[in-house]
């Protein structure tokens, strides 16, 4: 574990086993949820170990306080396999009295099941964790700091670690998985799409233990990734999907096979933001897709870094969904969450990355250039004028985050412009 990079999560990690007795990490498949939870683990139980997983489905079930003996924090990884063990790990915190006990991790949420009796409440917190920002690769120099910004510090600078647009499109498509990071260009392009197929043919099915169609799932995939950062309805992506399907699909099938993304982490939605307007603007409040990571959507289409710099349109949607995920794992170590608005009159603003205290800042995701930074500053701006700061705080800050640009500044009009290879937590 010497090579160990750290991550973000680490410092969150440590918090919540200082304040619960148990931690449930999740998240999909290879994002190193298990390396993580190993570097503050004392032991450990690996459920999906081949060589022992019969005889710990045997023990779960007549003895599973047995499993649960060893140093803690005890790491059980892939608990899902066995979920008569959440019941005993939350009846051993109480028996025990004391915090930091057990560390939880699990690809999938496990299916509606007779064997969980409690909810965990007071005894587990959660942690959700993602692929690798661009920060924690290393792609990131992290000189502009989204907690400086809440703290008032806008006087920015920073120097662009990937001003190039074919870095910029391989770091799209290659994403934020570990075992990526450092190989060679084309090995490291092919994570995603292993990622990929390993979803299609197999773990999509662990969701519900329903079988699924492999082919609808490739193709619900493809329309997913056509869809990033809208607003598409079950509906829209099924008449997407129609016309290569020879029965037709309906909308609840759709809608089945998305909720099964989602319970394998591949998919997480966006939530819309309902900040007070002084206007009367209805506020729209769709999710938005995402999948929870760019290279999954560019492997569902089966493209790679030089097709998104001949379709710079494409490129725009999938450079969002990567600073998204950024995004979404920066504001976790905040006590934040990120949201999308939308209202009536199509006034939108791609993030806003609002913080457990009220404090939020509102964000603006362009691919680069002057035209898409005015064009993205307008918005903000527009959108300000609407908050009612009689009523909720004003923004922290109005950020474009770009992809091309070589210096990270603040504007005459306050806005910053901020490159995603500047940007850390």
């Amino acid at each position: 574990m010497n090579d160990y990079k750290p991550r973000i999560v680490d410092e969150i990690l440590a918090k919540k086993l200082e304040a619960k007795g148990a931690v449930l990490i999740e998240g999909p498949k290879w994002c190193g949820k298990t390396t993580t939870a190993l570097q503050q683990a004392k032991s450990i139980l690996r459920m999906d170990n081949p060589l022992e997983k019969d005889q710990n489905l045997r023990l779960s079930k007549l003895n599973p306080q047995r499993l649960l003996k060893g140093d803690t924090p005890r790491l059980i990884d892939e608990w899902q396999i066995a979920p008569t063990l959440w019941d005993t790990v939350r009846y051993e915190v109480d028996q025990r009295g004391k915090m930091g006990q057990f560390i939880l991790t699990g690809s999938a949420v496990p299916p509606d099941t007779k064997e969980i009796t409690h909810s965990g409440t007071g005894r587990f917190t959660w942690l959700n964790m993602r692929p690798m920002s661009l920060y924690e690769s290393g792609e990131s120099t992290g000189e502009v700091s989204l907690k400086s910004l809440f703290d008032g510090n806008l006087n920015i600078d920073g120097e662009n670690s990937l001003d190039d647009i074919d870095k910029l499109a391989y770091l799209v498509c290659r994403g934020g998985w570990p075992q990526a990071i450092g190989l060679k260009s084309e090995a490291a392009l092919q994570q995603a799409f292993d990622y990929y197929d390993a979803v299609v043919k197999s773990d999509i099915n662990r969701a519900d233990g329903v079988n699924k169609n492999s082919e609808r799932v490739k193709r619900i995939m493809k329309s997913y990734a056509r869809n990033q950062g809208s607003q598409a309805a079950s509906t829209v992506i099924a008449q997407d999907i129609a016309v290569n399907e020879v029965a037709t699909v309906n909308e609840d099938t759709v809608h089945s096979y998305i909720e099964a993304l989602k319970k394998i982490f591949v998919v997480e939605d966006m939530p819309a933001w309902n900040p007070n307007l002084r206007s009367k603007s209805v506020i729209r409040t769709s999710d938005t897709r995402y999948y929870v990571d760019s290279s999954i959507a560019t492997a569902s289409l089966g493209i790679g870094p030089e097709d998104l710099i001949n379709d710079l349109k494409t490129f725009g949607l999938f450079f969002e969904t990567m600073c998204v995920r950024d995004l979404r794992i920066f504001a976790e170590s905040l006590d934040g969450s990120v949201y999308h608005y939308r209202d009536n009159t199509n006034l939108e603003c791609d993030t806003v990355v609002h913080l457990r205290n009220g404090s939020y800042g509102l964000i603006e995701i362009k691919l680069g250039g002057d035209d898409l930074i005015n064009e993205g500053a307008a918005n903000l701006l527009k959108l300000q004028d609407k908050i009612d700061v009689s009523k909720m705080k004003e923004p922290s800050f109005l950020m474009v985050l770009v992809g091309a640009g070589t210096y990270a500044y603040r504007r005459e009009d306050g806005i910053l412009v901020v490159p995603i290879g500047c940007l850390k937590n």
